[in-house]
């Protein structure tokens, strides 16, 4: 019963990530196309038929567009919080089940903790997987990382975590000036610095697996997002930096202990 975790795609032109655990598999988020999930499953050794679930993290298109087309085709429930499911008309499902509250559930013997996050999205949540003893956190699209999101995510065994862009690239780059206020606030997405200063803060070295996601094409490199994480990615047994193309490939949590 390890949990394992794999990514389809990471970035602003889609989002995917499974977990799985014994037979059960989840799908978390999907801004991909029908046909390009498939794809990208396939490559992982998976289809759409295996997956238990979809759960979303917010509505933003990179994350959401595929979801109600997927969910549709192969008769997929759905997690997504009530103002996840208000703010984007997704037509007919075939079973949408809201997460109130941020309260914990599970699918099968996944146990799922929702975690509220500033982002600019109406209800917007992040992720902690846990089976038997292994646990894994999902946290990208938040402009802050609070006290209340380090109290959940700083005691995972794996964690994906966001490095969207570098500030002064950001800044020079060919963004509209609203939107590079937007990435960079604070309800935007985090940086390479942020990044670094949370795991700074809760400490890496407990990390079996740290992956560095959701980085930005045109407002960050993998030479400066690896520069600003290099002190404490060292502490990590396994480190590695998602893209957009490939994602990431299946990666096992050992049980502590």
């Amino acid at each position: 019963m390890t949990l394992k975790f794999a990514s389809l795609g990471s970035g602003s032109k889609g989002n995917g990530t499974l977990v799985a655990s014994g037979g059960d598999c989840l799908l978390v988020d999907c801004g991909f196309t029908i046909k390009e999930t498939e794809r990208r499953m396939a490559r992982l050794g998976v289809s759409p038929a295996d997956l238990s679930a979809i759960l979303v993290t917010h509505e933003h298109s990179d994350h959401l567009s595929g979801v109600a087309p997927l969910a549709r085709k192969y008769g997929l429930p759905i997690y997504l919080t009530p103002g996840t499911l208000r703010a984007r008309d997704l037509g007919k499902l075939p079973r949408a089940h809201l997460i109130e509250g941020y309260q914990p559930f599970a699918v099968a013997d996944i146990q799922v903790t929702p975690v509220a996050v500033p982002h600019d999205a109406r209800e917007a949540a992040q992720f902690v997987f846990r089976s038997r003893a292994s646990s894994l956190g999902l946290l990208t699209d938040l402009g802050t990382v609070t006290p209340h999101i380090e109290s959940h995510f700083g005691d995972c065994d794996a964690l994906v975590l966001e490095a969207n862009h570098d500030p002064q690239m950001l800044a020079q780059g060919p963004y509209p000036a609203p939107l590079k206020r937007r990435v960079g606030g604070a309800y935007g997405h985090l940086s390479n610095q942020q990044a670094a200063g949370f795991l700074r803060r809760v400490g890496a070295e407990q990390l079996q697996h740290l992956v560095v996601a959701h980085i930005s094409e045109k407002n960050n490199t993998l030479e400066l997002a690896r520069k600003a994480l290099a002190d404490v990615s060292e502490q990590v047994t396994n480190c590695l930096f998602a893209c957009q193309q490939q994602g990431f490939g299946w990666l096992e949590i050992e049980p502590r202990g």
